[in-house]
């Protein structure tokens, strides 16, 4: 959530800096004229709130003067008659002005829950993934001797990976994996978060895979992205999208100590989606399914820290890409591809030869205070100075089914078997091929 006094505040030559970067980044984030009204439409009701707050107290001092009136005419017995209906007549102008304010500031509130982050000064901008920028490339692409193929070909073929089956048991985009495939998908999972808890420092989770709407609210799906959640009828329980969502609401509405900071989660979870405005896209394999595994980084960190730690965050995501020798770049995303929340992205895309393209594994980025506003997060300065809220960042550590296929077609042979990387051995029962 925006800072509303943020927006308000003037510089010390009297201009509203920080509103016009903002104003500035919501039109790089291809921002319609519907939002800009929004934002306008906040900054109006914040005013007029502020005018009734001002009348309000200027209106009750005015009442508790004439009480002290009222009081001193009846000591002296005389007739209060006329004060006392004109102090009723404040009371009830007070409480009017009170309930427009609280109105108006729920009204506030209620918009700025659909007005998205500001970029970060380092962010290019851009309309579409076209003008993202790729800040490194890693690993060698291999070439084949023969055609490679794709990884739902190569899955079929073995007999490991059956769509027909999981469409008749549930529909389309879910899958069943099976054999070697689901062994390697359960040993992916535990290699990731093996390597993030001893290697690099995260403390293990695994959390709810089901969340109330308070905690899609405080990171941000809602109300925006709505459509795109699972809901369980006739109750406040969603399946969750990512397992950002209940990592992220751990500390909701908690004041955590600086002492305590940073701290750093590792958790596995299933993630459901309903993908909506997908349609057409990806719709052969595993790309995008409606449910997928996934290992999720998560961070909250003091406010000083965050561009450091979302460097490490991708650095660490990027560990298990090396570790499994996939070749990947990192491409930092432009304001015009950047998620409604961030503040800055970097996607991790892993070269898929069946495709011949890199296609997104992970995402990682830097909220800032986005979050922690709206899911009340803060902690408390060494100093002892006024409390402040938190940065939180995450990433995918990675997608694991995007990994699986990653694996499967860079992995794979002429005849159709597929090497099992190296790292990855000792978690399959130090297997070195699936055929």
């Amino acid at each position: 959530m925006i800072d509303i006094k943020a927006l308000e505040k003037k510089s010390e030559n009297g201009e509203l800096t920080y509103l016009n970067e903002y104003r500035q980044g919501l039109q790089n984030r291809n921002g319609s004229e519907e939002t800009l009204k929004i934002l306008d439409q906040v900054l109006k009701l914040s005013i007029e709130r502020r005018e009734m707050i001002s009348i309000s107290e200027t209106e009750k001092a005015k009442q508790n003067k004439l009480s002290a009136q009222v009081g001193q005419l009846k000591r002296e017995g005389k007739d209060a008659t006329s004060i006392l209906s004109e102090v009723d007549q404040l009371k009830t102008k007070v409480k009017e002005l009170e309930a427009k304010a609280l109105e108006a500031d729920e009204k506030v509130q209620n918009l700025l829950l659909v007005l998205p982050n500001k970029p970060h000064s380092s962010v290019p901008a851009g309309k579409s993934e076209q003008d993202n920028k790729i800040t490194k490339t890693v690993g060698e692409i291999k070439k084949f001797s023969f055609k490679p193929k794709e990884h739902f070909e190569l899955g079929e073929k073995l007999n490991i990976i059956d769509f027909e089956r999981a469409g008749k048991t549930t529909g389309a985009r879910f899958t069943f994996l099976k054999g070697a495939a689901a062994q390697m998908e359960r040993a992916l999972i535990q290699f990731m978060m093996d390597m993030h808890s001893t290697q690099h420092g995260y403390t293990e989770m695994i959390p709810p895979f089901i969340v109330n709407s308070k905690s899609l609210l405080g990171t941000g799906q809602f109300p925006k992205f709505k459509e795109d959640v699972f809901h369980l009828t006739d109750t406040d329980y969603y399946l969750i999208p990512t397992a950002e969502v209940p990592v992220t609401n751990y500390y909701n509405g908690e004041t955590l100590n600086e002492a305590d900071l940073p701290q750093s989660f590792c958790a596995y979870s299933p993630c459901f989606r309903s993908e909506a405005g997908s349609h057409g896209r990806d719709t052969k394999g595993l790309i995008r399914q409606h449910q997928f595994d996934k290992v999720e980084l998560m961070t909250f960190c003091h406010p000083d820290k965050s561009h450091e730690v979302h460097e490490q965050l991708t650095t660490h995501a990027e560990n298990v890409l090396s570790a499994l020798k996939l070749p990947f770049r990192r491409s930092l995303l432009c304001t015009g591809d950047m998620g409604f929340g961030s503040a800055k992205t970097y996607d991790l895309e892993v070269w898929l030869p069946g495709q011949n393209a890199y296609r997104e594994i992970s995402s990682c980025s830097n909220f800032e205070d986005f979050q922690a506003r709206r899911a009340n997060i803060r902690f408390k300065p060494k100093d002892g100075g006024k409390p402040q809220f938190v940065h939180t960042l995450n990433g995918s550590g990675l997608a694991v089914g995007r990994t699986l296929i990653a694996i499967f077609e860079n992995y794979q042979r002429e005849d159709g078997t597929i090497e099992i990387p190296v790292a990855l051995r000792p978690y399959m029962g130090n297997k070195d091929q699936i055929r």
